[in-house]
């Protein structure tokens, strides 16, 4: 345990988070797939799935992953399309590339045991100091705090702490005087204590629920009414807009896909086949008869727009019966599109469309 350099009434404030946040835990704790245990598989597993995903939209791909992939030596030795599939809906697919590489280099460097110390853990492929934090207090009740945007607005809040936190030294300097609360025995409830306590009380959206807050006597942004001003950040950065159109190309009983190329953006999947720029409908019949897929007839066209953290794209999508399949393009059926090929969220709406009205 790091040593305390807390002091007088600041210090007296940090003993009784700590002994409030353990105290209330255990009655308030949500009912989560990944709670029932501190397998550190299970912990890693669900941690990096929750990066950038709400808690419900992860449970049954978490019960799901776990049984194809029980094991860290199956997701080292998984096909890569299968483990996309398996992700496919959470998005940011390098958070899979990454879990197998991990599992790789745990199987081939320790015979298959995970890591149990913080900088071992550290090292392993797609793992930060939040998760590394996460799964070293959780799994081996280390005083490794896992200080993510919840944590820091619990922190900050409670202690009014105006540094921004956007700022990895910020982090650094909260993460530290976190790690002085830690003590053997409750490394991993505290850790669980500070996300569950910001996921459902110390909200970000919406007016924090301070009479159900366990902290509520120890606040200072609720003693001063100051809660809207933390945590201090940077602002929001405007998105960048890019216009696409989206072929949905049928002949028969098959679709036309493709893979994109293996760096950038959803580096690797299956899309359907597209280009810069909206066409009008004359516009996409021609590219379409320039793919060589002699394009018979236009039956539907759509417009979505899907958000990533840093660029929109703006979609429209001709839905094209063909009259015959181009070496360009893979052509599968419409149970390998569900089953087999990854789509990444920003096509399935269109795939879902195809779906529902197949002809």
């Amino acid at each position: 345990m790091a040593a305390n350099t807390y002091s007088g009434e600041k210090m007296d404030k940090c003993t009784k988070l700590v002994e409030y946040l353990v105290n209330w835990y255990p009655d308030h704790a949500r009912d989560l797939p990944w709670r029932k245990d501190t397998e550190p598989y299970h912990v890693w597993i669900s941690e990096i799935m929750l990066q950038q995903t709400r808690v419900e939209a992860v449970k049954e791909y978490y019960k799901r992953f776990l049984k194809a992939l029980p094991t860290i030596d199956a997701l080292a030795s998984v096909e890569d399309d299968y483990l996309l599939k398996l992700w496919e809906g959470l998005g940011y697919y390098n958070r899979a590339r990454n879990l197998k590489k991990a599992a790789v280099a745990i199987v081939g460097d320790r015979n298959g045991a995970f890591p149990d110390t913080y900088e071992e853990i550290l090292s392993l492929a797609g793992i930060g100091e939040y998760t590394a934090g996460a799964i070293g207090s959780i799994c081996f009740d280390l005083p490794t705090p896992a200080v993510d945007g919840n944590v820091l607005r619990v922190y900050t809040r409670v202690m009014e702490e105006a540094s921004n936190i956007d700022k990895q030294a910020t982090k650094k300097k909260i993460r530290e005087q976190l790690a002085k609360l830690y003590s053997k025995g409750q490394c991993g409830i505290l850790t669980q204590s500070l996300m569950e306590l910001g996921a459902t009380v110390c909200l970000a959206n919406g007016t924090p629920k301070c009479g159900e807050c366990p902290l509520r006597t120890l606040c200072g942004a609720k003693e001063h009414d100051t809660w809207r001003q933390y945590p201090v950040r940077d602002g929001k950065k405007s998105r960048k807009r890019e216009d696409k159109t989206v072929f949905v190309l049928r002949c028969r009983d098959r679709i036309a896909v493709r893979k994109r190329a293996g760096k950038g953006l959803l580096a690797g999947m299956w899309e359907f086949p597209n280009v810069e720029g909206i066409l009008i409908e004359q516009q996409a019949a021609d590219a379409a008869s320039q793919w060589n897929t002699a394009p018979e007839r236009m039956h539907r066209k759509l417009t979505y727009t899907h958000v990533f953290s840093h660029v929109e794209w703006r979609m429209t999508a001709y839905y094209l019966v063909c009259g015959q399949m181009c070496e360009r393009f893979r052509w599968v059926t419409m149970e390998e599109l569900e089953h087999e090929v990854a789509m990444p969220s920003a096509f399935r709406p269109f795939l879902d469309t195809l779906s529902h009205n197949a002809e």
